[in-house]
């Protein structure tokens, strides 16, 4: 099982990025994948999570409005398209996987991919 994300990196202020969370090792649509974030200091927060049907997703509200989740099942993949970067977007996000849905344990984790918003 392997959840592997990338696209991070170093952006300025009002710039976007888009992260990539690739699957494998298991039946990607039959689970939930989320999104979580842990700035410097910060407790881990959950930033999104895609239902494993595809018909509903959840955003924080730090990031509703700027933030859009999707998800290509043909290629075992999620998105998270970040627009309007703020410097409090920058942590080290992080993909996972949930057999039992959004609102329960996630199973599988990425290693992380660091996201940096300049001033």
């Amino acid at each position: 099982v392997q959840l592997v994300e990338s696209g991070g990196g170093l952006v300025q202020a009002g710039g976007s990025l888009r992260l990539s969370c690739a699957a494998s090792g298991f039946t990607f649509d039959d689970y939930a994948i989320g999104w979580f974030r842990q700035g410097p200091g910060k407790e881990r927060e959950t930033i999104s999570c895609i239902s494993s049907s595809g018909g509903s997703t959840y955003y924080a509200e730090s990031v509703k409005g700027r933030f859009t989740s999707s998800s290509d099942n043909a290629k075992n993949t999620v998105y998270l398209q970040m627009n309007s970067l703020k410097p409090e977007d920058t942590a080290v996000y992080y993909c996972a996987a949930g057999i039992l849905g959004c609102r329960y344990e996630f199973d599988y984790w990425g290693q992380g991919t660091q996201v940096t918003v300049s001033s």
